[in-house]
């Protein structure tokens, strides 16, 4: 099994302690000559405050914190908001208001305040949606096994299984778009969270090869999968995280599946092809997926700490002022969920950040802002 979250997904991440002993030194106004940083203290005191503060401490939650963070990065944020490329009215309206020396003035203010002292940070429970996934399991075991390698014929192999497809299916036995009474009753008090973190703890097992199933010829079955590797991938692998992986999974369950899209189950393209087959081709497509060799699902991070190292070449382990990319050590943890569910859905512009945040549920999301949100700001 892969080492998962804790080990995003996290084993022993470690929420960092917030002693402030050791505490970088406050920036200098020298840093910043060509800003005036007593003007921009008063275009402070006029027009961010409420908000941010005077020392640039976010003063609610979702509101993020402002001091000692980069002059650049600061910069290049109220332009999208000016250009309306980051949707908020009231900041918006206030870039019009602003002469560039102003806003220049103010952000070279908030850069050189004291870093806040994160004093909620040792309120903050770091989530594990790996942990968390696997007490909801213990409820899935005697049907899909503890490790996801169902061996009751006709269950599901839940391991290695692609997490957005996952979440989603399971989603729809706690909303009764799928009928089986069993997984509706198990689900009904599930929220979304936990739905993802059960998802995510299956989606970091290693599933296991099966044997041939005593039904079906996997030779005609190959090519009459053709048309279903576009979607679901070579040999049944997928590589896309809301298409689910065939490879390795039960062979009952699979005839059930296919034949439900003649009857039940609704999905256009599945319903169009299925309605060509016949049983025995159905049994052949069944038994070429199932002797096929699993892999585990792809983008699925093995911690919370891992991630966020990756986070850091552009975040936080670079020092350097001049960097476009702003500080999330210490930031407010609800304001780094709305900015990272932002670029995972395209409502803020940004390529890389859009494509590193894609696959990332809201499970993950969640667990990645808290950990940043518990580490002491530099």
């Amino acid at each position: 099994m892969k080492t998962f979250l804790l080990g995003i997904v996290v084993s022993s991440a470690l929420i960092g302690c917030t002693d402030t002993s050791d505490a970088p030194a406050k920036p200098t106004a020298e840093k910043f000559p060509a800003s005036d940083i007593g003007a921009g203290k008063v275009v402070a005191k006029r027009d961010c405050r409420t908000c941010h503060g005077l020392d640039g401490r976010g003063v609610a939650p979702a509101i993020p914190h402002l001091a000692a963070q980069r002059e650049p990065y600061m910069l290049a944020s109220v332009k999208e908001y000016a250009q309306g490329r980051r949707t908020h009215a009231a900041l918006r309206d206030l870039m019009g208001h602003l002469s560039e020396a102003e806003v220049r003035n103010v952000v070279a203010y908030y850069a050189i305040q004291a870093p806040v002292a994160n004093a909620a940070a040792s309120e903050i429970r770091h989530s594990s949606p790996y942990e968390q996934g696997r007490k909801h399991a213990a409820a899935c075991a005697k049907c899909h096994s503890e490790d996801g390698n169902s061996r009751v014929p006709g269950t599901p192999t839940l391991a290695g299984q692609q997490p957005h497809y996952l979440a989603a299916a399971i989603q729809e036995y706690h909303q009764g778009n799928r009928t089986r009474s069993t997984m509706r009753s198990m689900l009904r008090d599930s929220d979304r969270l936990e739905v993802e973190n059960l998802a995510l703890y299956f989606a970091a097992q290693t599933p296991v090869r099966r044997s041939a199933p005593s039904r079906g010829d996997s030779a005609p079955g190959e090519p009459l999968s053709a048309k279903c590797g576009g979607c679901h991938g070579s040999h049944g692998v997928s590589t896309d995280a809301a298409t689910p992986s065939l490879a390795g999974q039960d062979f009952e369950y699979l005839v059930k599946a296919i034949s439900s899209y003649r009857t039940s189950r609704r999905n256009w393209g599945m319903q169009r092809y299925v309605a060509g087959l016949g049983d025995r081709d159905i049994e052949n497509i069944a038994a070429f997926y199932a002797v096929q060799r699993p892999k585990a699902a792809d983008k699925v991070p093995s911690s919370t700490q891992e991630l966020a190292e990756k986070c850091d070449h552009c975040h936080d382990r670079n020092d350097d002022p001049a960097m476009a990319a702003p500080k999330l050590r210490g930031q407010d943890k609800d304001y780094l969920v709305m900015a990272l569910r932002a670029y995972r859905d395209g409502r803020r512009e940004s390529s890389t950040m859009h494509n590193m945040s894609f696959p990332y549920s809201n499970a993950i999301i969640e667990s990645l802002a808290t950990w940043y949100a518990g580490e002491p700001a530099k």
